[in-house]
Order: structure tokens, then sequence, then C-alpha cells
């Protein structure tokens, strides 16, 4: 099923880039909206692949903006986010 989810800490194309090549290994491919805050991400799952996609999102410095993290997990998540947008935008 199609769906929709907002997601935090995707500043740029090379985030979206990011998102796009680690999600695609587990959940084929995703459009990224680049376009309000926060950022939006479309893909074809599961109800039952939602906790996987929210822990692989978490993982890699985008948690959902419905996640409930502590102050000190989202400064972490923060901190390795801009280190994915840095390496994205070498990527790209």
């Amino acid at each position: 099923m199609l769906q929709t989810f907002e997601v935090e800490n995707v500043k740029c194309g090379g985030c979206a880039n990011t998102l796009k090549t680690k999600l695609k290994e587990s959940f084929g491919d995703v459009e990224v909206n680049l376009e309000g805050h926060p950022r939006k991400i479309t893909l074809d799952i599961e109800e039952n692949q939602k906790e996987e996609l929210q822990k692989k999102l978490r993982s890699l410095g985008y948690p959902l903006s419905t996640d409930e993290l502590s102050t000190l997990e989202n400064v972490g998540i923060k901190a390795k986010s801009f280190v994915s947008c840095a390496i994205g935008k070498m990527d790209s």
C-alpha cells in the first residue's frame, strides 16, 4: 500500500539521495518530497512494515516526525543526519 510519512532532518538533495539508496534495499523505490517541513517520503509498504521503516529511519538519523525521542537521542540523531547529509552531497 502506498503510504506517505513525515520525516525529520532531511535538509537537502543529498539527504534525499541517502534515504532513497538506503531504503531501497528493504522497501523498494522511495519518493522524497523536498518541499515543506518536515519533508515527506512516499513508499509502497504494508502496515506491518511500519515499525521496520521507523527503526531504519532512526538508524540513519532521519526519524519520523511522530517518533518520540529523548533529548539525548535527538542530539545524536541530528549529528548523524548532518554527517549523512554531507556524505550525500559528496556522492552527488
